[in-house]
C-alpha cells in the first residue's frame, strides 16, 4: 500500500514540475492562502511519519525507501514553507526522491514476494 501511495504522490510531483507554478512559500510577506498552511502542515505530520518509519525500519532497503519517502515529504515542506525563490532544487529533489522510493520500493515487493512464493511447484495427480 505504501507503494502505491508513492506512485500516486511522484505523479503529483512530477505535475507540480511540469506546470512550473512556482510556490509562493508561507514566510513570504504577501497572503497566504488557508490552503498552504493545510499542505504544510500535512507535510509536518507525513515527514514525521516517514522519518519515524524510517529510524525503526530494521531491513536496509526498507530503511532506504523510507529514507528517501522522508527527504521527498521534507524537501515539500521546505519548498512549501519557504517557497521556491528560496529552494528552487525542492522539486527536482522531490521527483527525484520519489522515483528513488518508487524503484526501491518495487525491489522491496519483489524481495517479499519471492519469500512467500512455494521454493517447488506444486503438482497436483489424479488417482
Amino acid at each position: 500500500m505504501a507503494l502505491v501511495h508513492s506512485v500516486i504522490f511522484l505523479l503529483i510531483a512530477v505535475w507540480q514540475m511540469a506546470a512550473g507554478k512556482p510556490a509562493a512559500g508561507i514566510w513570504n510577506l504577501s497572503t497566504v492562502s488557508p490552503g498552504a498552511w493545510i499542505v504544510c502542515g500535512i507535510f509536518v505530520l507525513v515527514s514525521v511519519i516517514l522519518l519515524w518509519l524510517f529510524l525503526i525500519s530494521r531491513d536496509r532497503m526498507e530503511k532506504l525507501y523510507f529514507g528517501f519517502c522522508a527527504l521527498s515529504a521534507t524537501s515539500g515542506l521546505l519548498r512549501t514553507a519557504v517557497g521556491d525563490h528560496t529552494f528552487h532544487a525542492g522539486v527536482y529533489i522531490r521527483v527525484a526522491m520519489l522515483l528513488s522510493a518508487v524503484l526501491v520500493g518495487l525491489l522491496v515487493v519483489r524481495k517479499h514476494s519471492s519469500v512467500l512464493a512455494p521454493t517447488q511447484p506444486i503438482s497436483i495427480q489424479a488417482n
